[in-house]
């Protein structure tokens, strides 16, 4: 008997900012590896989310929005992070928002475009569109913007048409050995995660008021009888910040903590206690050696 074909490669998810790639990826991997918020470039650090099953193994690489605006160090990082991650892959995933076209998005595609890679444009959440007579004529609009090799509508949120995404983007995988243990699903560590829960749930309750001038760093990561001992620490930019971030007599921070150690405790299956501190790092987010220090540097 001889034995079955196994297919191996890896996919870029790019779009500009806030067009839904985490969501995406997490729908796609049935877990949640990629932090999500409402706030355009929650999303810094490459990710790979890791899908095998069928035989087939599928390395997504999740990625900071494209955006023009670089005017910081760390938006520069951000822009880095998106355009080394279409070196080495093997399709591009293309996601866009409804029947929005923008002057980023247009960036996007041309970058995309100098790859020469196969490319499935994803035209998502469309479950939110309220006339969905528009979609038609937007994607005939799209198939001129350049030679995709398949357009797939879907909700990302509701895993609506996610199994036919899969399909396209599995025609074009080579054939090869996994590159990694079938059980694993990213290559970051517990740590890296830990963080991003915690800046994600910082961007969910304060994103209006601490918009990007936060950034956490896991101090303590050990386990004790069972139970996960995790520290973080909180940085921000001013101490007015700090003020708003703590909230009044700590709600904000306890409340920021409870949801952060709800999400840890499902990803890691293990009881959590988590601590949380923050600090003032004056102009952080504009220091190549203070992001470097913060863990910004794997571009």
């Amino acid at each position: 008997m001889g034995t079955e074909i196994r297919r191996c490669g890896y996919v870029a998810i790019v779009g500009r900012p806030n067009v839904g790639k985490s969501t995406l990826l997490n729908h796609l991997l049935g877990q949640k590896i990629s932090i999500t918020s409402r706030k355009p470039q929650t999303t810094r650090h490459q990710v790979l989310g890791i899908k095998t099953e069928a035989n087939r193994q599928i390395i997504f690489v999740d990625t900071p929005g494209l955006h023009q605006a670089a005017d910081k160090a760390i938006n520069r990082y951000m822009n880095r992070a998106a355009t080394n991650a279409l070196r080495d892959v093997d399709v591009v995933v293309f996601v866009v928002d409804r029947t929005a076209w923008t002057d980023e998005d247009r960036m996007v595609l041309d970058r995309v475009k100098a790859t020469g890679l196969p490319t499935v444009l994803v035209v998502n959440k469309v479950d939110l569109l309220s006339d969905k007579s528009l979609l038609l004529p937007h994607l005939r609009q799209l198939e001129e913007q350049g030679d995709f090799a398949a357009i797939v509508p879907l909700s990302a949120l509701r895993h609506h048409n996610v199994d036919a995404l899969e399909r396209e983007i599995t025609r074009f995988l080579p054939e090869s050995e996994y590159f990694f243990p079938e059980e694993q699903i990213t290559d970051r560590s517990q740590r890296f995660l830990a963080a991003e829960i915690v800046r994600e749930k910082i961007m969910r309750q304060l994103g209006d008021e601490l918009p990007y001038a936060i950034t956490v760093e896991i101090e303590e990561f050990s386990s004790e009888d069972g139970i996960l001992h995790i520290s973080a620490l909180i940085f921000v930019e001013r101490k007015g910040q700090k003020r708003i971030l703590i909230g009044e007599k700590g709600a904000r921070l306890r409340s920021i903590g409870t949801d952060a150690r709800r999400d840890m405790e499902l990803l890691f299956g293990s009881q959590v206690m988590l601590r949380l501190w923050v600090k003032v790092k004056t102009g952080w987010s504009d220091d190549e050696r203070a992001l470097r220090s913060l863990g910004y540097d794997d571009v």
